[in-house]
């Protein structure tokens, strides 16, 4: 005879192809909480909770699943979903390439999913390393573009002062304030211009680089 854990879980798989995953975790976590030691409760639930998008309990119940059998696909290939939904790539890649070793070695139909998975996840990696790094870059052409509006400060004081010891007229002061704001916007643009060209994604960089090509 079927114990009350297992017949929790066969009526929770029901509820779950039936789509209804909020009584199918129910079921599950009634199941669990009869029969702790079982991983396939847990992995079951961390599948309803993906569908429920419930990310951070699908790492727990992942987890538990693992303590319990440290070679589980379907934990790691959870997991790994779980892990890129909530910006944990680097963490998501180890999971999905530890899902797809097992797969691999168990034949399972499941290893085209999971070999999708693991390039989801290397992109996502990518990304955000790439996002790390035009941060950095846009946080030094902001520093940078501050430094030159810094310099055309002090040149505007020591006018002011030149000024007021009568060593500069009012209409050649404000030239000179005219030809600092020209040269000061001049160079910041060139240098936004350099910075977009480095951009692989800024259509700019495309341009130069087929200019370049080309010639």
């Amino acid at each position: 005879m079927a114990s009350k854990a297992t017949l929790l879980k066969e009526e929770g798989n029901r509820f779950f192809a039936q789509k209804d995953f909020k009584s199918a975790e129910r079921l599950y976590t009634e199941a669990i909480a009869r029969e702790t030691s079982d991983p396939t409760l847990f992995t079951n639930r961390a599948f309803a909770r993906l569908e429920l998008k419930a990310w951070e309990d699908v790492i727990t119940d992942c987890l538990s699943a693992l303590e319990l059998s440290p070679n589980n696909m379907k934990a790691f290939y959870y997991l790994a979903q779980a892990q890129i939904h909530l910006n944990h790539p680097n963490e998501a890649l180890v999971s999905a390439l530890t899902a797809y070793e097992y797969s691999l070695r168990n034949n399972s139909p499941s290893t085209g999913k999971i070999s999708a998975l693991v390039l989801k996840a290397k992109k996502e990696k990518w990304a955000a390393r790439e996002n790390e790094r035009l941060a950095r870059k846009g946080d030094l052409l902001a520093e940078t573009e501050e430094g030159l509006r810094a310099l055309a400060r002090g040149d505007t004081l020591r006018r002011q002062q030149l000024m007021a010891q009568g060593l500069l007229s009012a209409e050649a002061e404000e030239q000179s304030r005219i030809n600092s704001e020209k040269e000061v916007g001049r160079k910041i643009e060139e240098l936004r211009s350099i910075f977009a060209i480095s951009n692989p994604f800024k259509p700019e960089r495309r341009v130069r680089m087929r200019r370049v090509v080309c010639e």
